[in-house]
């Protein structure tokens, strides 16, 4: 990058990169990239790649980062619409509406990962039924 004074706002969409918005969120979550992967299912390095700007996630898991974040998927991607810069596009919303959020981001975490336990059960079971079809 070049030379910013410190009052730029550097995860701007004139500035920054995708990468840049995804280690500014995480930072302002309060999260190292070893927690963010975790909660994610991916490798430390993978997290780092994309804030690295040497690959981005797929679909499902930018859904998953930008809840994760508390931003929207469309800020990551190009800054604009729910960040951190607290913009005219972000909702105000009370507090318990805030909260009711959050819980809908859980839900969605919760369930995101429900559907890989199950993909993964399947998996078994079908070689299991393979297994005792062949014998």
């Amino acid at each position: 990058m070049s030379d910013l004074t410190q009052d730029t706002d550097w995860y701007s969409p004139e500035v920054a990169t995708f990468g840049d918005r995804v280690a500014a969120a995480r930072e302002a979550a309060g999260m190292e990239q070893a927690q963010l992967a975790k909660r994610l299912g991916v490798r430390q390095s993978t997290l780092r790649g994309w804030e690295d700007d040497i690959s981005e996630p797929r679909a499902n898991r930018l859904s998953m980062l930008a809840g994760l974040l508390n931003v929207s998927m469309m800020w990551l991607i190009n800054g604009e619409g729910e960040g951190l810069d607290g913009s005219e596009d972000a909702v105000h919303a009370p507090a318990d509406v805030s909260a009711l959020l959050a819980e809908v981001r859980g839900l969605r975490e919760d369930l995101s990962n429900s559907a890989k336990k199950a993909g993964r059960l399947e998996k078994r079971l079908r070689e299991m039924l393979k297994e005792a079809g062949d014998a």
